[in-house]
């Protein structure tokens, strides 16, 4: 049960009810059965009141019954890598018909937000990140039809692979530069991951992207001041 989610069903007379798995990890396959099935394994699961915060909620979901909209996130899943993303969001619409589906990025505070309340409520404010570990040429993360890791690309002509075991390396600031100094290269990535940083430090312009929920990301901007 470490592996924790929050469930929001949105009733047609607009109260919403509020649930919590253990089951947070391919919780988007849970949702491949359509409506009816999700709804049905929730009645023992309710614990209205009980939010987990950003850095608790490894998963999801809110269904919307009077207007039909299905929100979700995951940490880990097959909609949060590359090689099954698109299957799963063709499966997901077919299973829905009619349901506008909506992946969201940014954890519990988006559950929230959509519901009228305080997103501010499960933000851990001062939990820190934690560093994530460079990945040499060859490590075995890299390997098979689907790699680990984390790219962050520096210019035009830097590339460094990075653990996708630990938090988001966008979430350590400006301190990953200091660190990016001594990381191995890997000349020119071809990798398909799910996340990654781009750094223009002519410019002085950051870009990321992920592809699971990052908790947090709303302290990017602040993390890379100017």
């Amino acid at each position: 049960m470490g592996d924790r989610a929050n469930i929001v069903v949105v009733r047609e007379d607009g109260t919403h009810e509020l649930y919590r798995t253990g089951r947070a990890v391919d919780i988007d396959l849970d949702l491949l059965d359509g409506p009816t099935a999700l709804l049905a394994l929730l009645p023992e699961l309710r614990q209205d009141g009980w939010w987990l915060d950003d850095t608790l909620a490894q998963g999801g979901v809110l269904v919307d019954l009077g207007h039909k909209v299905l929100l979700f996130f995951a940490w880990e899943g097959p909609s949060t890598g590359l090689r099954h993303r698109a299957a799963v969001y063709e499966l997901l619409r077919a299973a829905w018909p009619g349901w506008e589906v909506r992946p969201l990025y940014d954890g519990p505070a988006e559950l929230r937000a959509y519901l009228g309340l305080d997103p501010e409520y499960v933000r851990r404010h001062g939990a820190e990140p934690a560093p994530t570990p460079f990945l040499a040429p060859g490590d075995e993360e890299l390997a098979g039809p689907d790699p680990g890791g984390v790219v962050i690309t520096v210019g035009t002509g830097r590339c460094h692979v990075l653990s996708d075991a630990f938090d988001h390396p966008v979430r350590e600031g400006v301190a990953l530069l200091d660190r990016l100094a001594d990381a191995p290269g890997h000349g020119v990535c071809r990798l398909h991951v799910g996340s990654g940083v781009h750094l223009d430090p002519e410019r002085r312009r950051l870009g990321w992207w992920s592809l699971p929920s990052t908790p947090q990301a709303y302290r990017v901007p602040e993390l890379w001041p100017g």
